[in-house]
């Protein structure tokens, strides 16, 4: 008996999702305190996106969620301001002091020890004429919290390249953004250490939140598992682009998305034997299920 053509081809894929992808536990902690705050008082105004994924943006705005700006705080006179896991500088919370508003910190733990790590170093660094490095990101929401602490003063190093922004004849203390690479901050720390001049004190605290970092080796096992490889990320998220690269680099058949609705139908062909699933430090596990799901009907 011959298969009726429009029953070819009709097997379900089969589609793993990654069971160590998903939100990190700050991200979890924050998410729990806005929704339980939304469930009992409504309205609440989050300094910056709260997750760097527009579709969990968009369920907790339906929910009662308005994001602004820095800018947007001059306008609001009452209510609550929720400050998301990356953390806040110092002169949000001033602000926040100033107007009278009630306050939600939802700073991860992580990130509000290595906030006051930087704070003491800084101090430390006053006494001998010294200076504090930062690896991360320009314009990171975490690197601005962190950078508060020294009165904006640390320097930068968005890569191995910027270590000459350092001063080789005073000292330095260096730390990082919990969610960068250990091989780019190990290559930096190296970097900064060959270039110091003889006698310079070099402090090197290796702040990277393993839980973030850890991540990018066990995607790549994962990535060699199957044929292809759908990646879940926002396209604001640094970190989603990150293990989007540990991926690709390891199973070129790999593509990006934000969106169940960005699938093209067209990556399937040839059709893959198996497809894995799997996303950021900042994406949802509801909208992976939901790709998963779009991805077994194709």
């Amino acid at each position: 008996m011959r298969t009726p053509a429009t029953q070819k081809n009709k097997t379900p894929l089969h589609v793993e999702i990654d069971n160590q992808s998903g939100f990190c536990f700050g991200v979890v902690r924050a998410i729990r305190q806005a929704e339980e705050e939304l469930e009992t008082n409504g309205t609440i105004y989050s300094l910056g996106d709260i997750v760097h994924n527009d579709l969990e943006v968009d369920r907790l705005n339906n929910k009662g969620m308005k994001t602004i700006d820095h800018s947007d705080l001059e306008e609001i006179s009452e209510g609550t301001v929720f400050f998301r896991a990356h953390g806040e500088p110092p002169e949000s919370y001033q602000k926040i002091k100033e107007k009278g508003l009630r306050l939600i910190d939802a700073t991860c733990p992580v990130v509000l020890k290595l906030q006051e790590k930087v704070r003491n170093a800084y101090q430390e660094m006053l006494k001998c004429n010294g200076q504090v490095a930062i690896f991360g990101k320009i314009g990171h929401a975490e690197v601005k919290g962190l950078s508060g602490q020294t009165h904006h003063e640390a320097i930068i190093l968005e890569k191995e390249e910027d270590v000459r922004l350092i001063d080789p004849n005073r000292p330095v203390v260096l730390f990082s953004q919990t969610t960068k690479s250990p091989v780019v901050f190990k290559n930096i720390a190296e970097a900064i250490q060959r270039r110091a001049m003889a006698g310079v004190e070099i402090k090197i605290n290796d702040t990277i939140c393993r839980q973030v970092s850890n991540r990018a080796p066990h995607l790549q096992v994962f990535a060699r598992k199957h044929d292809m490889v759908v990646f879940v990320g926002g396209a604001k998220s640094s970190n989603a682009r990150s293990l989007f690269e540990a991926c690709i680099a390891v199973n070129p058949r790999t593509h990006f998305i934000s969106s169940p609705n960005d699938l093209q139908e067209l990556w399937f062909q040839p059709k893959p034997k198996s497809v894995g699933v799997c996303g950021a430090t900042s994406t949802p596990g509801w909208l992976m299920e939901t790709v998963a799901e779009k991805i077994r009907a194709l």
